[in-house]
């Protein structure tokens, strides 16, 4: 297996002095080193071929014990030294003061392509960040991130993305649903790689404690690495860095509201530099069309993180990290024009990003309309999301709306309550929708096609990854691997696979690990 291995992060940034590993308060460091727990007896469960190989790693390489031995955190490379990094952050829209690594730990960093990546292990045991934990993951938690990231990778939304899964033969004691019924559970490895997991909390930690020094330190070589494209000096450079993150996170956004993901825990530590999205814990994907619902069951009161508010959250997010990047600016103008700015494009991009859902080639106020008051009709009775835009591709200029309405009734989930004054709205809704294709200048065909490229037609649903759970659970792994090849494609066709185009079961309403999921989810 061979690995250019560079370490660029720990070689440009400071180092915690102190070298044990206990929970601390960590003072004028980006990161303390520390080597993974060694598991008990890990075992490889999956790998990513397609990942290994974007990454230079051999496919032959995924079965070598040097593989398994070292992406488990069992052997630790000769030219690497292991860390956590240290960051702070908002949870909840309440300061949380250090955060940090508690649960990750980055192996090394390695080019290939002229391309460097982090190698990150998570569930690799305890580093001065824990807090309370044990730094450790279980099964259901790490099969959720690894299927997830895939997911997410294939759908067109920017992510971290997971190169393999192992159990580490321990068992780790978990209170699931944070009632008081704690339980042992199978304990579980990520190795998960992005080109770094510096987030919005690094810069807010030292800002936090006037360490200005260290915060333009990160400033800089966080441009330097990750931002070549920017090559004004003072304090120019650090309002085009902000804006530049400002724009990758409205993207990233963007494509979660278009299929219909929701985090669930968009604290300012689970915010990517890079637009992308990390930490993959209590999400979920809307069934029925519910622009409150959060999988959080933490959120269950306030419901900050819901579908809906996404956009805005992002928005306050990105307040933080202005404010924390204030010190290098000193003027509050620009940040706060960029801010601005944001949610006035995030409304230009949505509208874009909508149309194309509904296979809209103009804009303009009927079109608008047409959108507003789907939204609306959505949320007359429960309607699964993904079954709707999917299905909505296969209505012609020639329907009537009866015809239409025929078309997209798998989605409903009570087709009892499609009666009388609900079935009349819809129906108007689809005469309207219909006319309006009769005056786009595109064949069914084609919006079909282009249709079907921003409307998935598989979503990991959170009842699919609870069923591979279960199997895991039993050791069977063999759910797991299909689910994971279906969402390799989830624009395609796939009739082999057609049983998984459905609505969530009714088992699954009310089902922990499907519709309601705690932080250690």
């Amino acid at each position: 297996m061979k690995l250019n291995i560079n370490n660029i992060f720990t070689s440009k940034l400071p180092a915690d002095i102190e070298e044990t590993n206990h929970t601390r308060q960590v003072i004028g460091a980006a990161f303390s080193y520390v080597n993974p727990v060694k598991p008990k007896s890990p075992k490889l469960i999956h790998a990513s071929k397609e990942v290994a190989i974007s990454l230079g790693i051999d496919p032959e390489d995924l079965i070598s014990d040097l593989f398994l031995n070292v992406f488990s955190g069992n052997e630790i490379l000769d030219n690497s030294k292991p860390y956590a990094m240290a960051y702070a952050g908002h949870q909840f829209g309440n300061w949380a003061g250090q955060l940090g690594d508690g649960r990750a730990i980055t192996l090394f960093e390695a080019t290939h392509e002229n391309k460097s990546m982090m190698f990150q292990l998570k569930g690799a045991g305890k580093t001065p960040y824990s807090r309370r934990g044990d730094g450790l993951a279980v099964l259901r938690s790490s099969i959720r991130e690894h299927l997830c990231s895939e997911a997410m990778f294939h759908l067109g939304v920017p992510t971290t993305r997971s190169l393999a899964l192992f159990t580490s033969g321990d068992e780790v004691l978990r209170d699931k649903m944070y009632d008081g019924n704690a339980d042992y559970e199978k304990g579980a490895i990520v190795c998960r790689t992005a080109p770094s997991f510096i987030r919005f909390g690094n810069f807010e930690l030292f800002a936090s404690r006037n360490d200005i020094l260290n915060l333009q330190l990160l400033a800089d070589y966080t441009i330097k690495h990750y931002f070549p494209e920017i090559t004004l000096e003072g304090k120019d450079k650090y309002v085009f860095f902000f804006e530049a993150v400002a724009n990758k996170t409205r993207e990233m956004i963007v494509h979660w509201q278009r299929v219909g993901f929701v985090h669930g825990v968009m604290n300012t530590d689970n915010m990517s530099i890079h637009g992308i999205t990390i930490d993959y814990g209590p999400y979920g994907w809307l069934e029925d069309y519910n622009p409150n619902w959060t999988p959080n069951t933490t959120d269950n009161q306030h419901k900050r993180y819901r579908f809906s508010n996404q956009p805005q959250v992002a928005q306050w997010n990105l307040m933080q990290l202005a404010n924390a990047l204030y010190p290098l600016i000193e003027e509050a103008k620009p940040l706060e024009e960029i801010l601005n700015a944001f949610s006035e494009q995030y409304e230009i991009d949505y509208l874009q990003m909508m149309h194309g859902k509904l296979g809209f080639q103009n804009s303009n106020e009927t079109t608008k309309d047409i959108l507003l008051s789907l939204t609306e009709n959505l949320q007359l009775t429960e309607t699964d999301m993904t079954i709707f835009f999917r299905n909505l591709s296969q209505i012609t200029k020639e329907d009537s709306d009866l015809n239409a309405f025929e078309k997209i009734r798998d989605a409903f989930y009570n087709l009892n309550e499609i009666e009388g004054p609900i079935q009349e709205t819809w129906l108007q809704w689809f005469a309207s929708y219909i006319n309006q294709l009769k005056l786009e200048n595109q064949s069914n065909a084609l919006r079909k096609q282009e249709m079907n490229l921003v409307n998935p037609k598989y979503v990991l649903r959170n009842y699919m990854a609870q069923l591979a759970i279960d199997s895991a659970d039993d050791e069977d792994y063999t759910l797991l691997k299909e689910l994971y090849q279906i969402l390799l494609q989830p624009y395609n066709e796939q009739p082999e696979n057609e049983k998984w185009y459905a609505k969530r079961p009714n088992w699954a309403r009310h089902k922990v690990g499907c519709s309601a999921l705690s932080c250690s989810s």
